[in-house]
């Protein structure tokens, strides 16, 4: 089984940890182009025709199935992903986990890209599964980008400014970003508060893992339990490569790096 996963840059790194640990023999194929970050500033025409060169550069390697792990591309070019893939090659986009969020009833924060945040999606959303709870929006200018760079300082800043816009009386944080997964335990640490309940985090890694696996009526966790560790695919701007240095700084990336080349 091969499982393709594309995103500008190392955003998809939690939802290919998430698939290693479903399905350790899986061989995982990682497809993006940070050469061409940010995205969210990018008309919906221009995320479309980055979005479409990754997922053809995975097509190429014959996937069981592509998970777009990224919010902007699952926004402005799922259906022409799905328009010229399937159903060959099932597609599964990426949502932000406003609906499970919801669910607690709040109050929630959803932290996002700015080009996100306020959106016409993003609202659809929220009216969609979150009509009565309290919800706030909050802008993470330039949080993308350092964490696609391990930009510590950056990070930092970027995430102690959306803390600041973020209500104190919040309980739950959607992680709107795919990128921002890699730092929910900063994230966490900013917004809580003291002697208040721990603060609940959503991403949708594990939703979005999870949902590929059954597109292809694949189970999670091979029954026989011992299994030959999955092989890793790297693709960067449509070429075969190294996983990034960069994606070692964080703990999914160790996860996905000691495997043996992928198979076939």
């Amino acid at each position: 089984m091969k499982i393709a996963l594309m995103d500008s840059g190392i955003g998809l790194l939690p939802a290919a940890a998430a698939m290693r640990r479903l399905r350790p023999d899986a061989d995982l194929l990682l497809s993006s182009d940070p050469a061409t970050m940010p995205w969210g500033p990018r008309t919906p025409e221009g995320v479309t025709e980055l979005a479409l060169g990754c997922a053809r550069a995975a097509a190429a390697h014959r996937p069981d199935a592509l998970i777009v792990a990224c919010n902007t591309a699952s926004v402005h070019a799922l259906p022409a992903l799905r328009a010229e893939l399937e159903p060959v090659l099932p597609v599964v986009g990426t949502v932000p986990a406003i609906k499970p969020a919801a669910a607690g009833g709040g109050p929630i924060a959803i932290w996002a890209t700015p080009a996100t945040t306020g959106s016409p999606y993003q609202r659809g959303l929220i009216r969609d599964f979150a009509d009565g709870v309290e919800v706030t929006e909050v802008p993470c200018p330039g949080l993308a980008d350092a964490v696609q760079h391990a930009d510590t300082e950056g990070i930092d800043a970027a995430v102690a400014a959306a803390a600041a816009r973020t209500p104190r009386e919040v309980t739950t944080v959607v992680l709107g970003c795919t990128h921002y997964e890699l730092v929910a335990d900063r994230i966490r640490a900013a917004v809580q508060q003291p002697d208040a309940p721990p603060i609940a985090l959503h991403g949708s890694a594990g939703a979005v893992a999870a949902q590929a696996l059954r597109r292809i009526g694949a189970d999670p966790f091979p029954p026989d339990g011992a299994v030959a560790p999955g092989g890793l695919t790297v693709i960067l701007g449509g070429r075969e490569a190294p996983l990034p240095e960069v994606a070692l700084t964080y703990a999914e990336g160790v996860l996905l790096a000691p495997v043996a080349p992928a198979r076939g």
